[in-house]
């Protein structure tokens, strides 16, 4: 049986973990902040103008008005911290959270596209 210290196998799988993390992680990064600059330029594009209408529930064209371009804005500039955020680290717990503030606040933008409707 071989001779090995204890110390040198539990640092070497401590390495081994740590470097799989690390690189899990920044692919982890990679594809949420791809994502997330998907989401930006679209927002962005709405609260420029540039997209003049959206579909509603029911399938037809409604323009957008200034008030949800302006919610568009808020979307793009919280989605702008959201990449900043992740690009300085990952926090799981912490990008959930603001995930789901992001998604709130798209649901407030549907919301009133909705209420133009009416």
């Amino acid at each position: 049986m071989a001779k090995f210290s204890v110390n040198r196998f539990v640092t070497h799988r401590i390495l081994k973990v740590r470097k799989t993390v690390k690189v899990n992680t920044q692919r982890l990064r990679a594809k949420t902040l791809a994502s997330l600059e998907e989401i930006f330029n679209l927002a962005v594009k709405i609260a420029k103008g540039e997209v003049k209408h959206q579909r509603s529930s029911d399938g037809k064209e409604v323009p957008i008005s200034l008030k949800q371009r302006q919610m568009w804005a808020r979307i793009a500039a919280y989605t702008a911290q959201i990449m900043n955020s992740v690009a300085s680290g990952f926090d799981e717990r912490q990008i959930d959270i603001q995930l789901n503030e992001l998604e709130k606040l798209v649901n407030e933008a549907r919301a009133k596209a909705k209420d133009a409707e009416t």
